[in-house]
């Protein structure tokens, strides 16, 4: 049953001349999708074929016409694009449709700003509407002209336009001030946790994959978890002990898109520097997604943008517990040696992700034979709390012992070794 006080839309997109059909209908379900996630009602659409986009009204006069003689008889009280708008784009549609226009963007901003809770995501939400903002405060003063009568805006029009600019530009510079200290004390939390030695992995894949899921199911986590797209925006960090007892910290990024706009990347890189930094990569992919493909590629793309591309990466073919997703990992995980394929929801083949992360993490300690005196007492309390110490006897006053340290702990340990100790492995 429909509510009543959700906002009902109208979805527009288009096919351009050589592009394939069927893409963009798969993104304009993921469109609605987004509506509904945002709390509206889809209830039409249009597909629009043209040979290029229209540059006063995206879709050209006629199309444009065609839809506002559609929402008379259907009245809506939005309508969202599938791309981005210019601002005159958007001004003319709203002329002639006669309704509220949206895009792509500002409707993935509307659902971020009900998303974050912290105050690190606020932050960059609000300045990803502020660098979306900016550029469109002349369509926000038309009404200026109306009243004045001036070509650009002047007098009253003008002076307010430009305090408003100035002020947006302040507020751009001080959030970005404030996000720069997030991203220094986020450095300064990775260093402590590398000299602890414990290993940084960072959970990514397209949104709605099961990412939640699965960092609930590793670390018995209580991450809110639903079935719709960004249903979590902060990342979320939480301490996994692999089956060798080795701990390591697991890091819940933001879902990646299609069309994912670059400024939105850009504002969140405070957040997904925990991708860049991370040591390994567990990309969660649905695999009973009809367009795991397009998924997989769609995350590699912003993987890339943002540098992530290159890091070491588990693949983890998720929701096998339908039959969809189970036949599809067959043919994945052959397609992806570095992978396992798993259930988040109901725990199937998790013993073997956590044997994989063991192995892909394995590297980066070093077994070591010391031979401790006594009298180095910090180091026999750093032994205590970051190695993993698998032998401990006493020889007088010296402690025998077999430890796992990270490469950090290793150099303060080498002058007590009592054989040389293999290098670490190579990624």
């Amino acid at each position: 049953m429909q509510n009543n006080d959700a906002e009902t839309v109208l979805l527009v997109g288009v096919v351009l001349r050589n592009e394939e059909e069927w893409k963009v209908k798969d993104t304009m379900d993921e469109l609605a999708q987004l509506a509904e996630s945002a709390g509206a009602v889809v209830v039409g659409r249009f597909i629009c074929r043209q040979p290029q986009i229209k540059a006063g009204h995206y879709v050209g006069t006629g199309k444009a016409q065609e839809i506002a003689d559609w929402i008379k008889e259907n009245p809506v009280k939005m309508v969202v694009f599938d791309d981005d708008l210019t601002p005159a784009q958007g001004r003319n549609l709203e002329h002639v449709l006669e309704t509220r226009v949206l895009d792509r963007t500002q409707l993935i901003l509307d659902i971020f700003a009900q998303r974050a809770h912290t105050k690190e995501g606020s932050l960059q939400v609000e300045l990803a509407q502020h660098q979306y903002l900016l550029p469109r405060l002349r369509n926000m003063w038309t009404h200026l002209e109306r009243q004045k009568g001036g070509i650009g805006l002047r007098g009253p029009g003008e002076t307010q336009l430009e305090m408003d600019r100035r002020r947006i530009e302040d507020l751009i510079k001080t959030i970005k001030r404030d996000l720069k200290l997030v991203r220094t004390r986020r450095t300064e939390q990775r260093r402590g946790r590398r000299r602890h030695g414990w290993a940084l992995v960072s959970i990514v894949g397209y949104t709605n994959a099961g990412k939640s899921t699965l960092l609930n199911r590793l670390s018995g986590a209580d991450i809110y978890v639903e079935n719709q797209l960004f249903a979590t925006l902060d990342p979320t960090t939480r301490q996994v002990e692999l089956p060798n007892h080795e701990p390591m910290l697991m890091t819940d990024t933001v879902g990646f898109i299609q069309k994912l706009p670059h400024h939105l990347v850009d504002s969140f890189k405070a957040t997904l520097e925990e991708v860049v930094e991370a040591d390994l990569l567990v990309h969660v992919i649905d695999a009973s997604h009809p367009q795991v493909d397009i998924q997989i590629e769609a995350v590699h793309k912003v993987l890339d943008e943002i540098g992530g591309l290159e890091k070491p990466m588990l693949y983890v073919f998720n929701k096998i517990d339908s039959e969809k997703g189970r036949n599809s990992a067959k043919r994945l995980c052959r397609q992806f040696p570095k992978s396992v394929a798993v259930s988040a929801l109901t725990g199937e083949g998790i013993d073997e992700l956590f044997d994989e992360l063991a192995d892909c993490l394995k590297g980066r300690k070093i077994e070591m034979k010391l031979s401790v005196p006594a009298s180095e007492g910090k180091l026999l309390a750093t032994l205590q709390k970051n190695a993993s110490i698998l032998e401990q006897e006493y020889e007088g006053s010296n402690a025998k012992l077999l430890v796992r340290v990270s490469a950090q702990v290793a150099a303060q340990c080498r002058p007590f070794s009592t054989e040389d100790e293999p290098e670490p492995e190579q990624w």
